[in-house]
């Protein structure tokens, strides 16, 4: 009889060592799959920037980020074909940008925007210009770049209120 509480308690340690590699197993395979995602996401995750941001700490070299604001006024120039340059600003800091392709109808100077793109040299080069969609629409971000820097105006807030 003994001999069988024996094989008892070594079926009962083996069962918790199988139990315990079974557990680090499942950590190490949740870690490796979450390294994977991250490390496939790694191009698809754009940052925003206020050009404040990109001026007081500038981007990595080749980064690829958002840069948002309002498009400065009278800085709306069209060069040869569909290339175009203009300002966008916090009104704190600006950033030059160069854009080559069609603008959406709705972009004009004084209005808020978002890019994609990066910076080459003191350059904003976007690949997407993006600009807001109606009268009173504004990207967040932009509204609260805009908020932190005491400037923001509610469009459909009457004025004197």
């Amino acid at each position: 009889m003994t001999g069988t509480k024996q094989e008892f308690r070594g079926l009962k340690g083996l069962k918790k060592q199988r139990r315990i590699q079974v557990i680090v197993l499942s950590f190490v395979a949740l870690g490796v799959a979450t390294g994977l995602i991250g490390y496939a996401m790694r191009d698809g995750i754009n940052f925003y920037r206020a050009p404040t941001e990109v001026v007081e700490k500038p981007p990595l070299p080749d980064e690829v980020f958002r840069i948002g604001g309002l498009v400065e006024a009278g800085s709306l120039k069209r060069g040869e074909g569909t290339t175009v340059s203009f300002t966008v600003t916090d009104t704190n800091k600006s950033v030059p940008v160069e854009f080559t392709g069609v603008l959406p109808d709705l972009f004009a100077e004084g209005q808020g925007m978002i890019a994609l793109g990066q910076m080459r040299g003191n350059v904003f080069v976007a690949q997407e210009v993006l600009a807001k969609h109606d009268e009173t629409y504004m990207p967040k971000e932009v509204m609260e770049s805009l908020k932190e820097q005491g400037v923001y105006r509610d469009p459909v807030a009457k004025p004197g209120s």
